[in-house]
């Protein structure tokens, strides 16, 4: 062997130990780093991370509160809830929504107005965690999904609360009702600063008291701490805070009333409201025709939304609340009130009516050829003469009428407890100067005032103001704010909040003109223009007839109802208030485009009065299966 070879290997072996040297250090610093990592983790973080552990098998769950009942004022349930189950897609975590519902449907069955549902809530409530593909399973369909739960990761049966209004399109526009919560309850809900009590909760009131009352109705959320496996379902509740159910809502309504009201209109449109006048309570708040609430609570299908929203009838506008008519003759009682109060007019005072008014070369008719002969006030009111007004109106002056008429509440909100109402408009000079932008439009001419003093021209109010109206006549000026909402029932203590106990203010009339004015609308339900609708009444009554135009006419151009689209036909109205000798019940009635306020208006006040008063046809509402093939028959007619 040659020396040169021998000093190689010796090399060889000298770098072999080196490397194997530093590759030991290596191994030993990443053993230390390791154990050093070790003892980060398991010593330092161990409380952090036994935290973060216990959050992942323990899940924190709302439970949503059962949301307060409705009842009218004899305890007939008008809305309630009832737990049932329901399958439910969670978008996140189902990668092919459409392969799994198509998949699901050999297990459950899965209907294309619950896909199209399903998928419009996916746009509306982009953020939900879960959103449900088909509602109210039977026990069966409950079972055989259960069954077969492996196969739909994402995919949960879930029991929730489901809002039920038993007795249909009946007092719909009064209650309302709920559906699901989307990006704009969200943002309200936030605002309100309660968007952790609705943790849990997927319905909220959109409508009606369901709307008005959704704090005192919603309850508060309860927490569940249910320990959970690697695939987050459920193993058990390690501990649970119960859900505070909502309070319950007692109505001044009364739904035979409102039955008996509804069934009057026999299918024509328009809208009725009846009020306590010494108290204020609502007994019947009627909008014709109503809508079946119970179509919203699950979501509404297209098919039934295109039908409502387009319906030429417009069953979904609230007519009593928001619906702005001219009052046309009602109003002539409160002109004639207002010449007396403010020494324009006496009792006595008359003038000769020719049939007509002539001002500023034109000629405002009567509703009379020939004209009513000699009229005095009483007169004016019981056969309803035009002339008498138009002269009237002209002597008070716009101002002067607008000032004295805001004391009843016209064109101004009741401040009842529904939201939406609108405010109708009570005509002045400074309302047109606000009303209009052109200089020319903001003057206010003196013709302008005479069509106002037989209810019509800028005139438009709520039948809920009219009603209003009616009824501090009727309790001798004395002015309660109307309320559907008797009290509210606390379900945990039972302690009852009333709405509304105390009148708001008391009209400064005189006690001889109130009395006359209730004397002269006597006169018009026993030889005037309401003698008819109301001839055998076991009980007096005091009303005025209305017939608004819709319309306009040319001069001199007669109105032929024949002859007019029957939605360009005038309007009915009618108010009334009964007994006399001490007023139970005040209330307007207004049929759209259907003529003459006696002819039309005044034989459903009267059912409702009859009813009321004398207990005519007081048959007990069905219950709810009786309701609902009511409620279909009467959509179908």
């Amino acid at each position: 062997m040659k020396l040169g070879e021998f000093k190689n290997t010796q090399l060889e072996l000298y770098y072999f130990q080196l490397r194997l040297g530093v590759a030991g250090m290596v191994v030993l610093a990443a053993f230390t780093l390791l154990l050093a990592r070790f003892f980060y983790l398991q010593v330092v973080q161990h409380d952090y991370y036994q935290t973060k552990a216990e959050d992942n098998r323990i899940s924190i769950v709302p439970i949503a509160p059962n949301r307060g009942n409705i009842f009218d004022r004899s305890g007939i349930v008008l809305a309630r809830s009832f737990s049932a189950y329901t399958l439910e897609i969670s978008p996140r975590l189902v990668p092919d929504i459409d392969a799994t519902i198509k998949e699901m449907e050999s297990v459950v069955e899965v209907r294309a107005s619950d896909r199209s549902r399903f998928r419009r809530m996916l746009v509306e409530a982009k953020g939900a965690n879960s959103l449900p593909i088909k509602t109210r399973l039977s026990d069966e369909e409950v079972a055989r999904f259960a069954a077969n739960r492996y196969r739909f990761p994402g995919v949960e049966i879930n029991a929730r609360l489901f809002r039920q209004y038993p007795h249909g399109v009946l007092a719909s526009h009064v209650l309302g009702y709920v559906g699901r919560i989307n990006d704009r309850d969200i943002e309200r809900i936030e605002a309100e600063g309660v968007e952790a009590n609705y943790k849990g909760s997927d319905q909220i009131g959109k409508t009606g008291l369901e709307l008005s009352y959704e704090r005192q109705l919603h309850g508060a959320t309860g927490y569940a701490q249910v320990e959970v496996d690697a695939g987050g379902r459920g193993v058990r509740t390690l501990s649970r805070t119960a859900p505070i159910a909502g309070n319950n809502l007692v109505l001044t309504l009364d739904l035979r009333l409102q039955e008996v009201a509804a069934d009057a209109f026999e299918g024509r449109r328009g809208a009725l409201v009846a009020i306590e006048p010494d108290t204020g309570g609502v007994l019947a708040f009627v909008s014709q025709p109503g809508f079946d609430p119970n179509l919203f609570v699950d979501g509404i299908d297209p098919v039934s939304w295109e039908l409502l929203n387009n319906s030429p009838d417009k069953p979904l506008n609230n007519r009593a609340l928001t619906g702005i008519y001219p009052p046309g003759s009602t109003f002539k009682p409160y002109m004639a009130l207002a010449a007396l109060e403010l020494g324009k007019r006496s009792p006595t005072q008359a003038i000769a009516d020719p049939g007509y008014f002539i001002f500023g070369g034109h000629r405002f008719r009567d509703d009379k050829v020939g004209g009513h002969g000699t009229v005095d006030m009483y007169k004016s009111i019981v056969e309803s003469c035009d002339t008498y007004y138009y002269v009237l109106a002209n002597d008070m002056g716009i101002d002067a009428i607008s000032r004295f008429m805001r004391h009843f509440g016209f064109g101004a909100r009741t401040g009842i407890d529904l939201a939406g109402e609108a405010t109708g408009v009570l005509p002045s000079q400074d309302w047109k100067k606000r009303r209009f932008r052109r200089p020319e439009q903001q003057k206010w001419y003196a013709g302008e005032t005479i069509s106002v003093g037989i209810g019509q021209g800028y005139n438009a109010y709520t039948p809920l103001q009219l009603a209003h109206a009616v009824s501090i006549i009727a309790n001798g000026g004395v002015v309660y704010r109307p309320h559907i909402v008797n009290y509210i029932d606390n379900n945990r203590t039972g302690e009852r909040t009333y709405i509304e106990r105390e009148p708001l203010r008391t009209l400064p009339l005189k006690p001889q003109n109130l009395e006359f004015i209730r004397k002269a609308m006597v006169g018009v339900n026993i030889d005037g223009t309401g003698a008819r609708a109301f001839a055998g009444a076991g009980y007096t009554s005091a009303g005025k007839t209305g017939t608004a135009q819709v319309i306009a006419l040319k001069d001199n151009e007669k109105y032929v109802e024949s002859r007019v689209q029957e939605r360009h036909r005038d309007h009915a109205l009618f108010i009334a208030f009964a007994p006399v000798e001490s007023p139970k019940i005040a209330l307007a009635v207004l049929v759209e485009n259907a003529g003459y306020g006696a002819r039309a208006a005044a034989p459903i006040a009267r059912k409702v009065l009859d009813y009321y008063l004398l207990g005519k046809r007081a048959p007990k509402p069905a219950d709810p299966a009786t309701n609902a093939t009511k409620d279909r028959k009467r959509e179908s007619n």
